[in-house]
């Protein structure tokens, strides 16, 4: 891309980021505007349902860094409204429209809704924005009755388990028979659930919600199994979909998220990639099957490849074959996952402890490891990570198979040097767009890990205000902005 061009970025959170930063490491000098639904600048998400809940942090806490060097127009509280791929034109607000030479798009997910829950009601919440969690806890603050969280997921579980560090009286409702479901192993599953109700939970397993009724007192929520809670707070955590509506009419593929090839091009669009909780891609790594993973650190890296990948074009990109990784704490327990679990049909325990409940389940498919996550094992989760990057390796040809066989035992792995991974490049744009169902990855042994954790910062306003705005980061929030001349100067974008 040239230094006179124009990048979009459609999403203001960390994919976004990452995204525009990487940018900017290699090379690209022309204008970059990133537009962002919500009024503040990217912050730490996963504290949400943790800290930002039980009181530890402030908003202002949850800041984000952001690179000097980034020198974005941030267009806050301005939502996308549609995508003329043809034009290269992103639409806003009031019929705005914004051209551009290369786009990400990486908006993320919007709370899933919950069936004849309801929403109006300002008792019941979701959480998936800071002020959402401000308003979860200022409700909590100012009621005394119960919190009935619905949904036994991560989210669920992490939500409960805040609420019940404030010592109020919480109750958790779940169509599974465990918390954390299938996602985890059954072992871990059930000593999470065990943990949950040791510390006074009340909880409503493999149910499903017959009523809802509004009362002035709370919310009655009359289950299957014929349990009735009377809420005074509601928080709906049953999962999210991808913030898509926007590209309705775009002419991509939106089913369960943006289509994209391995490399994060967006599949029917030229010049266009996707990054975060809102792309659908095939990792090559674990069969080429396309899927969303809405972890933290997929949104980090993967928002750092689509920009590589945008600046070298679909001839010269390569594919974006991570091994994922997620982790959650509870009551102190520390659970870590890696690669995809849910693509195991089988368990096993790679690691154990008879003393205690630290644990490792392995999730084996065909033979082959493609998941674990470790109970309060981190030192061994890091010694068998080895193993499942060496029987997920890529080749031109996918995934290198292995004969089905027992997994070698843990002290053996954990001997096993694990590859260190090449250095990325991008190279100038050009060549044509790949067919959407024909893909030829190159090997690929993935990034190094990403370091998210930082000081937190001072805390500088209320929580009702936005998040303070670095004065090295020029800020739009109404709609009058409507573009300004693009510096001409400057080397061509390249890796450096």
């Amino acid at each position: 891309m040239r230094n006179e061009e124009r990048v979009v970025i459609a999403g203001g959170g960390l994919a976004g980021l990452r995204a525009g930063e990487r940018l900017r490491e290699l090379g690209f000098r022309g204008e970059i505007v990133i537009v962002s639904a919500e009024r503040h600048l990217p912050y730490h998400r996963p504290a949400l349902s943790k800290e930002a809940i039980n009181g530890e942090l402030t908003a202002s806490d949850l800041r984000l860094s952001i690179s000097r060097e980034l020198n974005a127009v941030w267009r806050l509280g301005t939502h996308a409204t549609h995508l003329e791929p043809d034009r290269h034109v992103v639409g806003l607000p009031g019929g705005e429209e914004l051209k551009y030479d290369g786009l990400v798009i990486a908006t993320g997910v919007e709370p899933r809704h919950l069936a004849g829950a309801p929403r109006q009601d300002p008792r019941i919440h979701v959480l998936r924005t800071v002020d959402d969690a401000i308003a979860i806890k200022r409700a909590i603050n100012s009621t005394q009755g119960l919190v009935v969280v619905i949904g036994g997921g991560l989210i669920g579980c992490e939500m409960a388990a805040s609420v019940k560090t404030m010592g109020r009286d919480v109750a958790i409702v779940s169509r599974s028979a465990t918390l954390l479901g299938s996602a985890v192993g059954k072992n871990i599953a059930e000593t999470v659930t065990a943990a949950h109700r040791a510390r006074g939970v009340r909880m409503a397993m493999g149910v499903k919600i017959r009523h809802w009724v509004r009362q002035p007192g709370g919310v009655a929520i009359h289950l299957s199994d014929g349990q009735v809670f009377f809420a005074a707070v509601v928080v709906i955590a049953v999962g999210a979909s991808p913030s898509v509506a926007w590209l309705r009419g775009s002419g991509l593929v939106l089913e369960d998220g943006v289509l994209c090839d391995p490399a994060c091009h967006v599949v029917g669009a030229t010049d266009v990639v996707a990054a975060g909780d809102v792309a659908r891609w095939p990792n090559l790594r674990f069969g080429g099957q396309p899927r969303r993973v809405e972890h933290w650190l997929n949104a980090v890296e993967m928002g750092r490849a689509a920009a590589e990948n945008l600046l070298a074009g679909r001839q010269n990109s390569r594919p974006f074959t991570p091994v994922p990784r997620f982790w959650t704490e509870q009551y102190g327990m520390r659970i870590q996952g890696s690669g995809i679990p849910a693509l195991g049909k089988d368990t096993t325990t790679l690691a154990g402890s008879q003393k205690d409940h630290r644990t490792i389940t392995g999730f084996v498919h065909d033979g082959r490891l493609v998941g674990m996550v470790g109970l309060d094992a981190p030192t061994a989760m890091i010694k068998l990570s080895t193993e499942l990057w060496r029987q997920n390796r890529v080749d031109r040809t996918g995934p290198q198979r292995r004969p089905p066989q027992h997994l070698a035992p843990p002290e053996q792995l954990a001997d096993r040097p694990e590859a260190a991974p090449p250095a990325r490049s991008a190279s100038t744009r050009g060549g044509p767009a790949p067919s959407a169902d024909r893909y030829e990855p190159t090997r690929y042994e993935g990034p190094a890990e990403p370091r998210e954790a930082g000081p937190l910062l001072p805390r500088q306003q209320q929580d009702s205000q936005p998040l303070p705005v670095p004065s090295h980061a020029p800020v739009v929030r109404a709609r009058g902005y409507g573009g300004r001349p693009l510096s001409r100067s400057g080397p061509r974008a390249r890796p450096r």
